[in-house]
């Protein structure tokens, strides 16, 4: 019996190293070594504090860390974003009609990237760090992760209401997961939007729509 008792206190404290080695090592900084798809991460669905809790939460911050994200947070944040979380392609945020007219992006310290929710990857858009053209407060020039929230005109006579109004339901969602996941994070609605989407080889169809920054 204590040879039993034994062996099931080893495998206990075995597998809680493991979990804490684990742990440490999704929740460790990204090294942006190259310019090229990013794979994200499933998303921890079972994660975070309850939904009350981060209500409570939620506030808008404007000082961050330099230090880049985990790929886990980031995968998680771009998921809640805008990804897709049912079978039948729909989002993790509503969309008037099912349009989806928002493209996510994500300008990190070494480029811009496109978010593709189908495969839930981060696609190279181009290389450089572009992070001082997402917005006009200077703490974005440093910040680890600034989210585009960019839309295509379907028409000439486009008024880009419905883009407006979705990119307040990706914003609350991503105020949401950084309350529950002790990140900071804010949302705005200025950029230096000119050279951005020159920046990004994006004609006149396109629009700047909302951006929103993130980090520890």
């Amino acid at each position: 019996m204590k040879q039993l008792l034994f062996v099931i206190s080893m495998l206990v404290v075995t597998f809680a190293s493991a979990q804490t080695t684990k742990t440490k090592m999704t929740n460790a900084p990204m090294v942006l070594t190259t310019f090229d798809t990013i794979k994200l991460l499933a998303p921890d669905t079972l994660g975070g504090k309850p939904l009350m809790q981060a209500i409570l939460h939620r506030k808008s911050d404007r000082q961050f860390d330099t230090r880049n994200l985990s790929l886990k947070h980031l995968s998680e944040i771009l998921w809640v974003a805008n990804g897709i979380n049912r079978t039948n392609g729909k989002r993790t945020v509503p969309s008037a009609m099912g349009l989806y007219p928002l493209q996510t992006y994500a300008v990190l310290a070494n480029g811009i990237y496109f978010y593709n929710p189908k495969k839930h990857q981060l696609e190279p858009v181009v290389k450089g760090d572009y992070r001082s053209l997402a917005g006009k407060q200077t703490f974005v020039d440093t910040a680890p992760l600034n989210l585009l929230f960019i839309a295509k005109a379907r028409n000439a006579n486009d008024n880009f209401q419905m883009a407006m109004m979705d990119s307040g339901f990706c914003g609350q969602n991503v105020y949401l997961y950084c309350a529950s996941e002790g990140l900071k994070c804010v949302v705005r609605a200025g950029a230096k939007e000119v050279e951005l989407l020159k920046a990004m080889n994006l004609g006149e169809n396109y629009k700047f729509i909302l951006a929103q920054t993130v980090g520890y």
